[in-house]
């Protein structure tokens, strides 16, 4: 064995018996400190053990002390219920004794009832006995029965009340007689004074100006297609004769009239004239008129106060517009009607709007096209009820010419309304051609009498004015003058409303200063 083998083997052994003196040292050191480790804990334990129990003696007798505060208090309040107990079973031990009290008075009084009902009984029969006995005795005096002398009792009596009655509606007839004429005349004149006099004439010929016979051609077009196309599309007659700068737009239908005046404006404006051309303006100028009418459905309603109603009606109310009747503008007649209704109504007490609603759609019929069989009265109820108006409303409407039996209380309001509207002097108007030929044989008639001078028909024959000599006519015959042209008028002629007869007569003296 080498040196150095030796004295490492003999290092090795000795870091061995180095280590185990270590670890024996070490274990005999950590014995004792784990003895010493265990001891102080049993030391600082005791100690806790010790303070616990002081802890949970305190909070035992704490626990303790507010049990038995807890159970003093509920042993107060049992003893206060206890009290309020006995003092409610003493209170109804009284009640009970009361009640006792008054069941037993109570029992009295009925046995004491039951005697006199016994006792009334008795006497009711009693009573019954001796009525019959008197009825009989009376029956045996009069010599007839309770129920003939009853009877005969109410029959006069009946025969008074009807007497009584006949006089008070005989009184009531009479003081209505009276009134109702001179009431009738102030509502009429009161209502007619405080309406619109509005009135437009309508023909059945529309003037077109243009500004050279150049454009007439441009309308007619080659071989006329333009002219003829015009004439279909809107269905009415153009008249292009030798008048200068017009052209004549002839149908009886004003609507017609007014979308071929409207479509020849804007084709003359535009320069193109031709079949396509002029259709096209003819469809557009339609549907812009028929907008138009809607809006002035629409405004119309909206003056009057009226609300609420279908549309198709307010469209055929702005279709009034451009319909006449006997020269009279429908829709001017109809807000005129509307207004006259209202009123009517107002100084009647009666409901003021039905009264101004039946009176603008009164005419309705005639500006509808259907069933053009039916008068227009009966077509315009026909067409409210379909737009769901009230019914009071759709009969004024059917029956403001009478054709329909009248069932609502503004009925006759509407039907005296339109008289005076389409009476009023000078709502209505003949052709030009009647109206002076009217006018001429009023004048006329009157210059046939002896001693006039001079007559004049006035305010569109309203009011007929006659000048006579002073020497030739008195005072006392210009009076009756007066009366006799009006008998002869009235006899002989037609005319709208009333005409009133003036006769004047002067004496001039005439001197001249030289």
């Amino acid at each position: 064995m080498s040196p150095i083998l030796a004295l490492l083997i003999g290092a090795a052994a000795g870091a061995v018996l180095a280590l185990s003196i270590y670890l024996a040292v070490r274990k005999v050191l950590m014995k004792g400190r784990r003895d010493e480790i265990i001891e102080q804990a049993n030391i600082e334990a005791e100690g806790i053990k010790k303070e616990k129990i002081l802890q949970a003696k305190e909070k035992f007798l704490q626990l303790k002390s507010e049990h038995d505060k807890y159970v003093n208090e509920k042993n107060a309040q049992i003893r206060e219920t206890e009290g309020r107990l006995k003092q409610k079973e003493n209170t109804l031990n009284q009640q009970n004794g009361e009640l006792q009290k008054k069941l037993s008075e109570a029992e009295n009084m009925k046995k004491s009832l039951a005697g006199q009902r016994e006792s009334l009984e008795r006497k009711s029969k009693e009573f019954d006995t001796l009525k019959a006995e008197v009825t009989k005795q009376i029956e045996n005096i009069a010599g007839m029965t309770a129920a003939e002398a009853k009877e005969k009792l109410v029959e006069n009596m009946k025969a008074e009340a009807r007497s009584e009655a006949q006089a008070y509606i005989n009184d009531t007839i009479d003081e209505a007689r009276l009134n109702a004429s001179r009431e009738a005349k102030r509502i009429v004149i009161t209502t007619i004074q405080r309406t619109a006099t509005e009135a437009a004439i309508e023909n059945a010929v529309t003037t077109f100006p243009i500004e050279s016979d150049e454009i007439k051609g441009r309308i007619i077009g080659r071989e006329g297609r333009n002219i003829r196309a015009l004439e279909a599309a809107t269905g009415v007659e153009i008249v292009v004769d030798d008048t200068p700068d017009a052209i004549l737009l002839s149908a009886f239908d004003p609507v017609r009239r007014e979308v071929a005046r409207l479509a020849l404006h804007q084709l003359v404006i535009d320069g193109r004239i031709h079949p396509a051309r002029i259709e096209e303006v003819v469809a557009k100028v339609q549907k812009q008129l028929d907008d138009e009418m809607l809006e002035t459905g629409k405004r119309t309603c909206i003056d009057l106060g009226i609300h609420g109603m279908n549309i198709e009606l307010v469209r055929l109310i702005g279709r009034m517009k451009y319909r006449s009747s006997y020269g009279q503008n429908l829709l001017q007649h109809s807000r005129e009607v509307a207004n006259i209704c209202a009123l009517m109504a107002s100084e009647l007490g009666l409901n003021v709007k039905a009264a101004k609603r039946a009176g603008l759609l009164h005419d309705i019929g005639k500006v509808s096209t259907e069933d053009p069989e039916l008068p227009h009265a009966l077509l315009g109820a026909k067409l409210a009820e379909q737009y769901k108006e009230r019914p009071e409303i759709c009969n004024a409407i059917g029956a403001h010419h009478e054709e329909m039996e009248m069932t609502s209380i503004i009925a006759p309001i509407v039907l005296a309304s339109d008289a005076i509207s389409g009476a009023r002097p000078g709502a209505r108007r003949e052709v030009i051609e009647s109206y002076i030929k009217r006018l001429k044989g009023m004048e006329d008639l009157a210059s046939s009498y002896p001693g006039v001078t001079k007559s004049y028909a006035i305010q569109a024959g309203r009011e007929l004015r006659v000048v006579v000599g002073a020497e030739e006519v008195s005072d006392q015959q210009a009076e009756a003058l007066s009366t006799e042209i009006a008998q002869k008028i009235q006899n002989e002629m037609t005319y709208p409303g009333q005409v009133k007869i003036t006769v004047i007569r002067e004496t001039r003296s005439v001197a001249y200063a030289k």
